[in-house]
């Protein structure tokens, strides 16, 4: 039940940190405007806040894991948002940086 928990909470906060980092994207680089950069700016401000219901005490273990999260998680928003056409090499990537993750995660420890 708490990897799934965990596994969860990752999806979410990878959800408001690319979103946000691309809203940020869209009103500044493609001109969007301000409105756009500052709906990106608040998504990040809560991503922010979903890192600490993580199960895990450690922060830095928390935000070493998401890594993996964050990487696949850009891969897959630049296909579904921007069109974009990952190579063998970004998925494969992605898979290490998953298994990554899931080590640095969910190994079997002895007292933290």
């Amino acid at each position: 039940m708490l990897v799934l928990r965990s596994a969860a909470l990752f999806v979410v906060a990878a959800l408001f940190e690319i979103g946000g980092a691309w809203l940020v994207w869209q009103g500044v680089r493609e001109q969007r405007g301000w409105l756009w950069a500052a709906g990106g700016v608040l998504a990040l401000g809560a991503y922010g806040f979903v890192a600490t219901f993580q199960p895990d005490a450690h922060f830095g273990r928390i935000l070493a894991a998401y890594g993996g999260i964050f990487v696949t998680g850009s891969i897959l928003w630049g296909v579904v948002a921007d069109g974009y056409r990952p190579d063998r090499w970004d998925i494969a990537g992605a898979l290490v940086c998953l298994a990554g993750m899931a080590l640095i995660m969910w190994a079997p420890r002895n007292g933290g």
